[in-house]
């Protein structure tokens, strides 16, 4: 399978109405630059937001407007990094599971809706699941596989990897899927407004 072919019109429109079904909201957009201007409509000055770490945020110009510091949000993630402490700051990350909007990707979208993300600590997952009342995730529509079982095959074959050649030449790290969640649905009782962003632009890994 090509994994970095974009779905077809037809395939998203399909995915929209799974994800639907599944209690996420799904946006399309085109490329990039709709993205971040569709992120910065949906979040309100004041709100305050986490992200995890992800290329496709980057790809979009997310992480330099946070960095820039005039978007008018409670960047919570800023305050981590800049913690020299590492007990503080490990203390700062877990409040920010309480963050009004958490921002991140998937390493697979099924047509059926499911999606899989994967993790190395599991520090982003608490809030996919639970805790950030506000979740957008933004997906390139690359990412989108025919089955659950084609969404962890692109997770092995594909994503890790990519996810490998980039810790390597960029911390002298490894990666590792210590954690992988499989969302296949939100329970309406818990409130949660959660958005999945498809961008017809080829991002991320």
């Amino acid at each position: 399978m090509d994994y970095e072919k974009l779905a077809t019109q037809e395939t998203v429109e399909k995915v929209v109405a799974a994800l639907g079904e599944r209690g996420v909201e799904a946006i399309v957009v085109k490329n990039r630059k709709d993205a971040l201007d569709k992120i910065k409509e949906l979040i309100p000055a004041g709100a305050s937001i986490m992200n995890g770490a992800s290329v496709t945020l980057e790809q979009i110009g997310f992480v330099d407007y946070l960095k820039a510091g005039e978007h008018g949000w409670n960047n919570l993630h800023e305050a981590i990094v800049k913690e020299k402490d590492p007990a503080r700051a490990s203390q700062l990350r877990k409040e920010a599971l309480l963050s009004d909007y958490y921002l991140g990707s998937v390493h697979a979208l099924a047509e059926t809706g499911e999606f899989i993300v994967a993790s190395q600590t599991g520090s982003q997952l608490p809030h996919i699941v639970f805790s950030s009342p506000n979740l957008i995730l933004v997906v390139s529509t690359k990412k989108i596989v025919p089955s659950l079982p084609e969404a962890m095959k692109r997770l092995h074959e594909h994503v890790i990897p990519l996810e490998e050649k980039q810790m390597q030449e960029k911390y002298k790290g490894h990666t590792a899927p210590n954690k992988i969640v499989t969302f296949a649905g939100e329970n309406p009782m818990l409130k949660r407004k959660l958005r999945m962003m498809l961008v017809e632009e080829n991002l991320g890994f």
